[in-house]
């Protein structure tokens, strides 16, 4: 849900009164080339000044010294799937077992928070042989990460029409009343494609939920239905990941889904298990349409992709090498767009923002985007992840003429 703390008065370099929790981070690099100071407090940014300018009481903060980091808008995830991440390795059938589901949760939310994203979609298969554990599970998940990051769930029934659709239509009420805060599905799956989205809108409108659907786009057509169908709603319709549209009907679904103001949600690092299709949807002829692209995992290290690693950063150099996005605009698909998705607000590093933050070692976004080893993540204002990578190399003359890091111990002769 969006942040609705109260925004507090920013206090002035020379004094005024700080928050009690108050983090100033020294020296950090922005995208533009200023290195600054920045002090946080109260969940959000106070105040962001030229470095050395902004100092916080010991007594009454810390600090933490960001020299050589880059500061960017914290990532966000939009599109996971919690109930079988961590799965692929399982030997025999995947358990949905409340406890196994609730600990492959856990440690997949870490692991992404890890990468920085804090602030998760995950998609939450319901009915079937799961019926309402695996959501269950997924949400005690989420109470356990509250402080550390924010997850919000889907609820994914299989079928939503015909007789056998009855069930499904019951248990996706019942898993809104639960918590689940989104209606998703894959009407492809369905034999009444039409049908199920029509059953995913009404059910949305009962409850004043946003809609996120898997399809692969593989029927150009029904991907035009499916936005007329949902063009206006109220509070925003997601589809993804897109990616088998057809490079020649690329141009025109793309105007029709920038008319019914539907986000393209692509998954440059694989797809999922949800639909068939692999790879990203065309990204630069949706966001040349108009239509808001952003960037997710999808299938974390299960069945449908063993090797998914669930980091934006790397969805994001995907995008730009692969897609020739620029740098920012990659960014911005796993930051900025993908915290649209999720109904969260806008993050700048600016006072009066959000505290939400992450500091990758590097001077550029580009670079950032291709060796983002050691990472600073920051959520509500405090430190809440950190990844440190050294590297070092043998005793050469190489590394004495360049000044490289020698190994310590274990040099290899």
């Amino acid at each position: 849900m969006p942040d609705s703390q109260p925004q507090p008065s920013p206090s002035s370099p020379s004094g005024g009164q700080q928050d009690p929790s108050a983090l100033l981070l020294c020296g950090a690099r922005l995208t533009d080339g200023r290195t600054v100071d920045v002090r946080l407090g109260g969940g959000r940014i106070e105040a962001v000044g030229t470095a050395g300018s902004l100092t916080v009481a010991p007594a009454r903060g810390s600090r933490v010294d960001l020299s050589g980091y880059l500061l960017l808008p914290a990532p966000a995830e939009p599109h996971a799937h919690a109930d079988t991440a961590l799965s692929a390795d399982t030997d025999g059938p995947v358990s949905y077992a409340p406890e196994d589901v609730q600990r492959r949760a856990t440690e997949a939310a870490l692991l992404q928070l890890g990468h920085g994203s804090t602030a998760m979609r995950a998609h939450v298969r319901v009915g079937d042989v799961q019926g309402l554990g695996a959501l269950g599970a997924v949400l005690q998940a989420r109470r356990s990460l509250r402080g550390l990051a924010e997850l919000t769930t889907v609820a994914v029934p299989r079928l939503l029409t015909g007789v056998a659709g009855a069930d499904g239509l019951a248990m996706l009420r019942d898993a809104l009343k639960m918590g689940a805060s989104v209606v998703g599905g894959c009407p492809d799956l369905d034999p009444d494609p039409t049908g199920y989205v029509e059953a995913v809108l009404e059910v949305a409108a009962e409850h004043g939920c946003p809609v996120d659907l898997h399809t692969d786009a593989a029927d150009p057509g029904r991907l035009a239905r499916l936005a007329a169908q949902c063009g206006g709603l109220r509070p925003g319709v997601t589809l993804g990941p897109c990616g088998a549209l057809p490079a020649e009907h690329a141009s025109r679904t793309a105007d029709q889904l920038a008319a019914a103001g539907v986000t393209v949600v692509c998954l440059p690092q694989g797809s999922c298990g949800a639909v068939t299709g692999r790879g990203a949807a065309p990204v630069r002829f949706l966001r040349a349409a108009g239509v808001r692209v952003a960037a997710g995992s999808g299938a974390l290290r299960d069945v449908s992709n063993p090797v998914g690693r669930g980091d934006p950063l790397e969805a994001a150099y995907l995008l730009a090498s692969r897609e020739g996005l620029r740098p920012e605009d990659a960014y911005d698909a796993v930051s900025a767009s993908a915290r649209a998705v999720l109904g969260l607000p806008e993050v700048r590093v600016e006072a009066g923002f959000p505290a939400e933050l992450l500091a990758v070692r590097g001077e550029r976004l580009a670079g950032a985007l291709s060796l983002a080893y050691s990472r600073i993540v920051i959520h509500r204002g405090r430190v809440v992840a950190r990844t440190s990578a050294v590297r070092e190399y043998c005793n050469s003359a190489a590394a004495a003429e360049l000044g490289l890091p020698r190994q310590g111990r274990g040099e290899v002769s």
